[in-house]
């Protein structure tokens, strides 16, 4: 398939901006791959396509604040993103603007700390340690996203469940969940399992090759515990749902499903994928021509890899339903069922 299929228009006013003071007051569209039908609830109606023994997987990482402001000793201003670290204090890390030289000094928190562009893409701190470095900074917010990180974003850019650190986004399918709602599931016989997969930055970038199959997706850490594990393999025995929430959780699970609990995944689903171990999707609203939105696509067929095609105007139909009822879109955006 070529690049140009998962194309779409959206209009600028639905990329949303900011978050809904309650999460799960968002919207959901509920698209039934099998009938093609949709529906259009609360997100707090969730609980209502859950069934009983299904498996509800979701994915606990915790996203940094690695957006740090420095200025240069000319008086220029300076902008990191840090997106891994390497070693001690040092960290491979964007740089904006390019021009910024190997060995400059970068001054940071009015001249109370610095930091030293130690190689190309590559900056080292001077500061008291670790937890110094991320107090510098703020959320990292998508640059769909047009304006500057507020203090609100510390809280509704992050899962209430986060917990293992280490995304530089986001995983924002989880983003609507609140802890009263969590709390409801397993009364309702609803188990939950969670997974680890550190969201990188290059999840926000499209795809350049016009055959999508020469596209190389950028490696991501994961890691399924064991009790994650059990809970899977009861799941399969008892032949139930298991039911992700956003496409990291779904990569993580369908590596899994290749015997690989931990490690790095560069796992790129795209139409004609046969999905190995999912079931059901809670996913947002993704930018066009991204593998993101391939993924999507993918999962919107009802059937194996023949389908292809009827999952991509499939999920073209549904977006542009969302369009039509002015969904918002993206990481602050509405929810997407599919089932």
């Amino acid at each position: 398939m070529k690049l140009a299929d998962f194309d779409y228009t959206l209009p600028k006013e639905l990329i949303a901006q900011y978050p809904l003071r309650e999460r799960d007051t968002a919207r959901l569209l509920v698209l039934n791959r099998h009938h093609g039908t949709i529906e259009h609830r609360s997100f707090r109606d969730i609980i209502e396509y859950l069934h009983k023994d299904d498996l509800l997987v979701l994915n606990n990482t915790k996203v940094l604040p690695s957006r740090l402001k420095g200025q240069r000793l000319t008086g220029g201003q300076v902008e990191f993103l840090l997106l891994n670290r390497k070693a001690g204090l040092t960290f491979n890390t964007l740089i904006k603007p390019s021009r910024v030289k190997i060995g400059e000094k970068i001054i940071l928190n009015g001249n109370r700390s610095y930091a030293i562009v130690s190689a190309r893409n590559e900056v080292t701190f001077f500061t008291q340690d670790i937890n110094a470095v991320y107090k510098l900074g703020q959320m990292p917010l998508p640059p769909y996203i047009k304006r500057e990180p507020e203090d609100l974003d510390n809280i509704y850019y992050q899962t209430v469940y986060a917990k293992e650190e280490g995304a530089v986004a986001s995983p924002t399918a989880g983003l609507h969940f609140t802890e009263e709602l969590i709390k409801k599931l397993p009364s309702s016989g609803i188990n939950i399992a969670y997974v680890t997969l550190h969201v990188g930055y290059a999840t926000f970038h499209p795809v350049k090759c016009d055959d999508i199959t020469q596209h190389k997706m950028e490696p991501e850490f994961f890691q399924v515990n064991a009790q994650t594990s059990r809970l899977i393999e009861k799941a399969q025995r008892q032949k139930a749902r298991i039911f992700t929430v956003g496409t990291t959780s779904l990569r993580t699970l369908e590596t899994y499903a290749s015997g690989i609990k931990k490690g790095y995944t560069d796992l790129f689903i795209y139409p004609g994928y046969k999905f190995k171990m999912v079931d059901c999707l809670l996913t947002n609203f993704h930018l066009p021509r991204t593998t993101l939105f391939m993924l999507v696509c993918a999962f919107c067929a009802a059937g194996g890899s023949s389908y292809g095609r009827a999952g991509l105007e499939l999920a073209k139909k549904a977006y542009q339903e969302a369009i039509d009822k002015k969904y918002r879109f993206y990481s602050y955006g509405d929810a997407m069922l599919i089932v």
